[in-house]
């Protein structure tokens, strides 16, 4: 089954949560700075599938690398098939919101 465009989403974790948010899942490595666990609202904290902290050190907020960070944590990303698999699952059965601190 295709997922549709819809059933993953990004936010910040700062964004209060909507009930349209579904399964809300924290993709960072540190829990973000001055956020309760309660305000966060998060279902899983999924650190292990975020990028690497030599990924996030090297591109670290360079607009102009966007394009290549990409294609690394893709290739992060191929290393962990099995949450990526995962969180496809999950968002065949509902919406899911992918959080992240980063502005």
């Amino acid at each position: 089954m295709d997922l549709s465009p819809s059933a993953i989403r990004t936010k910040r974790v700062y964004d209060p949560p909507h009930p349209e948010d579904g399964f809300r899942v924290l993709v960072d490595r540190l829990w973000p700075r001055g956020l309760t666990k309660q305000d966060a609202a998060i279902d899983l904290w999924l650190k292990e599938i975020a990028p690497s902290a030599e990924l996030r050190h090297r591109y670290h907020h360079q607009p102009e690398l966007w394009d290549e960070f990409r294609l690394r944590y893709r290739e992060e990303l191929r290393q962990r098939p099995d949450l990526v698999e995962m969180l496809r699952q999950r968002a065949r059965e509902q919406p899911v919101t992918l959080l992240y601190a980063a502005r």
